[in-house]
């Protein structure tokens, strides 16, 4: 496996960010009738956390997800980072590739050996 934290762009300031969970969302319910007390505490996955960064960042984040899918997955590493994983390194390079033709020097992959 291989394993790289992603870098990208920031729109704002033009430096590198790695987009970050904080804290995991706390998701609860609004009853018609009633008053439900009940709450779910739960973290994004990495391509939900990602697709939050449209407008923050200056590659298409949506195309970039679709991207990373064809050779690996998004995930949080620690419940905290950002990293994509693929299986082979054939599979990361073949990524890297497409993901340079696309958005050329606005992502750096950060490898995690």
């Amino acid at each position: 496996m291989v394993r790289a934290k992603l870098w990208l762009i920031c729109s704002a300031v033009g430096d590198p960010i790695t987009p970050i969970l904080i804290k995991p969302a706390i998701l609860g319910w609004e009853g018609r009738f009633r008053d439900i007390s009940l709450t779910i505490e739960r973290a994004f996955k990495g391509d939900e956390l990602l697709m939050r960064m449209k407008g923050w960042v200056t590659v298409d984040v949506k195309k970039f997800v679709d991207i990373v899918k064809k050779y690996g997955f998004l995930k949080l590493f620690d419940e905290r980072y950002i990293v994509i994983e693929t299986e082979t390194e054939d599979e990361f390079e073949n990524m890297r590739k497409e993901l340079t033709k696309n958005f050329g020097d606005q992502f750096d992959l950060e490898r995690m050996d």
